[in-house]
């Protein structure tokens, strides 16, 4: 399974930012999908997730202004960002958990990450 990030950029305050993850190889069932940020220092922050059935969740900082979305047939999970913050600067992950055939429990996969540099 390989996990792959884009749409990572500079962008000023206020701006807006479309993160893609395409999720490829093989498996039994998709679980959940989740967007994760992290700034150097600091740890991993869980900024939003996608269940199977679609229910969503955001951290209270991103609430309002970021969206995740995924399209079941292209195995791609979207982050859409807008009203940037430079708070929101970070590299962001997409982690995909997966079960394969006979697994008890799905597995998380992880993508290598794409920068978010949001200026002033």
């Amino acid at each position: 399974v390989q996990v792959v990030e884009s749409g990572g950029d500079s962008v000023q305050a206020g701006g807006s930012l479309q993160l893609s993850c395409v999720i490829s190889g093989t498996w039994d069932t998709k679980c959940d999908m989740f967007w994760y940020r992290q700034v150097p220092g600091k740890e991993y922050e869980l900024v939003s997730k996608i269940s199977k059935n679609g229910e969503t969740t955001y951290t209270t900082s991103v609430k309002g202004r970021f969206t995740i979305s995924q399209d079941n047939a292209k195995n791609t999970v979207h982050l859409q960002m807008t009203s940037l913050k430079t708070e929101d600067t970070a590299v962001y992950y997409c982690a995909a958990e997966l079960k394969q055939y006979k697994a008890p429990v799905c597995h998380r996969h992880w993508g290598q990450g794409t920068q978010v540099t949001v200026s002033s």
